[in-house]
């Protein structure tokens, strides 16, 4: 695993101590330690690191609600620490974006690894809603685009494919993006109505 930058959060000062160790000796660095879930908050807006280490159980705002504002703003992935395994805990965790969760106490042969499957769900999801993104995107552009060949078929009695052949050398002419050339010619369309 890569050098990783790194935020804790516990109220227990000698858990982070113990943490920060434990880390720092594998390569990583603490960019920042909190004592309570809106500390932690703040740090990861502040530094973005690479992942946040937290315990559930803190003062002020509690770990998965601080692994909630996180996941959302998407600043980076969470693992989760408690002394508890109770179901309702875990499904708590599911239900604000925690990408992994380990039980007190921490050992090293399995916080690494539930460090990568964090790093690992983190990239994964960021991948889909780039996907999705670019979906979205294709999906707008198809549509102002048929939109736009329907507008110049009715103007000028060309084909569809006339019409899109001229979207696309107006496109290059101008140099802009066929989505451009096309909502221009949509927007001129609906001013003349």
């Amino acid at each position: 695993m890569d050098a990783l930058r790194i935020v804790i959060a516990d109220n227990e000062s000698i858990i982070r101590m113990d943490l920060k160790e434990l880390l720092e000796e594998a390569g990583h660095t603490v960019v920042g330690e909190a004592p309570d879930g809106v500390k932690a908050v703040e740090l990861a807006r502040k530094f973005r690191p690479d992942l946040v280490v937290m315990d559930i159980k803190m003062p002020e705002m509690d770990g998965i609600t601080a692994a909630k504002i996180i996941s959302n703003e998407k600043l980076s992935p969470v693992l989760l620490l408690t002394a508890f395994s109770q179901k309702e805990i875990v499904e708590k965790a599911k239900d604000s974006g925690v990408l992994a969760y380990l039980v007190k106490p921490v050992k090293e042969a399995n916080l690494f690894p539930a460090m990568e499957i964090a790093l690992s769900r983190f990239q994964e999801f960021a991948e889909l809603e780039r996907e999705l993104e670019e979906v979205k995107n294709s999906l707008e552009t198809r549509k102002v685009l048929d939109r736009a060949k329907g507008i110049l078929m009715d103007a000028y009695s060309l084909t569809e494919s006339e019409a899109y052949r001229r979207i696309q050398q107006y496109s290059m002419s101008k140099r802009k993006s066929i989505r451009e050339v096309a909502e221009a010619i949509v927007e001129s369309a609906t001013r003349k109505r």
